[in-house]
């Protein structure tokens, strides 16, 4: 029971600190959807809609080589089994990299699938998947990507669910060098992502909706090949205020991190040996 107060105390705390407002237009444009994608209430709100003609997406004005990444999101509501909203980071090209939250929808009443994956160098296979401790159909909440040259950190609400660590020490590739836009997209995906496609979309229930709001970037824009940090080497962090680009976690995170995933965790590609009968991946074997 101790336990359980000290996270729901940390998560209040947490909601309490994300209500800072964003223009939305300034960052974002509507990539695709034909006008299911919007920009409300002042530019303060993004929503993306799917209905059986189309799903709908955004994309980053600016491009990020390193940063802390913020988004509240408020995810579909009531049946939305079938639909994936996807947000993520990631470059372009044949070696891109990427930094994946999939959202994958559910029946009523079922809890939500949050489904992270980390692709290097155009590959990928490292996905982990945990239900969460809240609804997030009800309120907005912060999903958070913190990115630096050293680790990669998951979060929910100020709450850390996963780190994926640079491990090219022993071969692993690790992204930190080409720079990515963030993109979201709200699509059906009922071939798969509801119990492996066993339970399809209901149109009946459409349009579906995901909704967007008080984005924050403390990150470094790339433009024209500069980065607005200049340099980003962890001895310079402190020199230009970003102190993330070094920023590690805690005993507290890690404790926070540990309850997350002995709890909500349901997959974790680091234990399935049935995938990789030949032995898993490098970085499975470090702590």
């Amino acid at each position: 029971m101790a336990s359980s107060f000290f996270f729901v105390s940390l998560l209040a705390i947490a909601l309490i600190g994300a209500a800072s407002t964003s223009n939305m237009d300034n960052h974002f444009d509507i990539t695709w959807g034909d006008g299911r994608g919007k920009i409300l209430n002042n530019n303060e709100l993004l929503t993306l809609s799917l209905d059986k003609a189309s799903g709908s997406g955004f994309k980053s004005k600016n491009e990020y080589l390193f940063g802390k990444i913020d988004m509240q999101l408020k995810l579909v509501a009531g049946n939305s089994a079938g639909t994936v909203t996807a947000y993520y980071l990631s470059s372009q090209g044949a070696t891109w990299d990427e930094i994946d939250f999939e959202f994958l929808g559910n029946l009523s009443g079922d809890p939500y699938t949050v489904h992270t994956n980390v692709f290097s160098q155009g590959k990928g296979n490292r996905e982990q998947q945990f239900h969460l401790w809240f609804d997030p159909t009800a309120n907005f909440h912060t999903y958070s990507i913190l990115w630096n040259p050293q680790r990669i950190i998951f979060s929910v609400d100020s709450i850390p669910i996963r780190e994926f660590k640079n491990s090219e020490s022993i071969g692993v590739p690790f992204p930190k060098n080409q720079p990515m836009r963030i993109y979201s997209s709200l699509w059906n995906a009922d071939n798969w992502a509801t119990r492996g496609g066993l339970i399809k979309t209901d149109w009946t229930h459409a349009p579906f909706t995901a909704s967007y709001r008080n984005f924050n970037a403390d990150a470094c824009v790339v433009m024209s090949g500069a980065s607005s940090c200049g340099s980003t080497s962890s001895s310079s962090a402190s020199n230009n205020n970003k102190s993330w680009l070094s920023q590690k976690l805690d005993s507290t995170s890690q404790k926070s991190m540990r309850w997350v995933q002995k709890n909500y965790m349901i997959y974790n590609y680091c234990t399935d040996t049935k995938r990789f009968p030949q032995g898993l991946p490098k970085e499975c074997t470090l702590s």
